[in-house]
């Protein structure tokens, strides 16, 4: 049987990206990403805002790019997997962790703390991955043929997808 093990996070970067590079020369950044979520309290009936820390690391040219383009404060769309971990701290007691790895980022929001066009800013809409996926092209539209009836000509062409 198949198997997944995938996270996504839209969230707030918390601290700027420490990153430091392994003996083999590989990049690695570490990063606090926030979420947070609402919701209304039964008794009382306020809003309450729930706030979650998230450890996210990333590798190799992922990892450079976060370190270059990824500030305390942006907002953040991150995919990767969870791994699960476990140390012992300086009092010998034992704690479990939980990281994100990373596969995918995407800078959200405006061009704030971005710096000018003439240093390869694109508005904030960078997007790296591991593999590079080539980009299909956007097909054309012109005006509506002549179509052969199939019986669909009473639907809309404009779908949502």
């Amino acid at each position: 049987m198949a198997s997944v093990n995938k996270v996504i996070l839209v969230g707030n970067c918390g601290r700027d990206p420490e990153i430091r590079y392994l003996p083999s020369g590989q990049a690695v950044a570490n990063v606090s990403i926030a979420t947070s979520s609402r919701r209304k309290d039964k008794n009382t009936g306020e809003s309450i805002e729930d706030t979650q820390w998230h450890r996210v690391t990333f590798y190799d040219r992922l990892a450079e790019i976060a370190g270059e383009y990824l500030k305390k404060g942006r907002p953040a769309y991150i995919e990767g997997r969870l791994k699960y971990g476990k140390y012992t701290d300086q009092a010998g007691v034992e704690k479990n962790t939980v990281d994100i790895i990373a596969t995918e980022l995407q800078l959200l929001g405006g061009r704030e703390g971005m710096g000018g066009p003439s240093e390869g800013d694109d508005g904030g809409q960078r997007r790296a991955a591991p593999a590079a996926r080539p980009a299909a092209p956007a097909p054309a539209r012109t005006a509506p043929a002549a179509r052969p009836a199939s019986g669909f000509d009473d639907m809309d062409d404009d779908i949502p997808f």
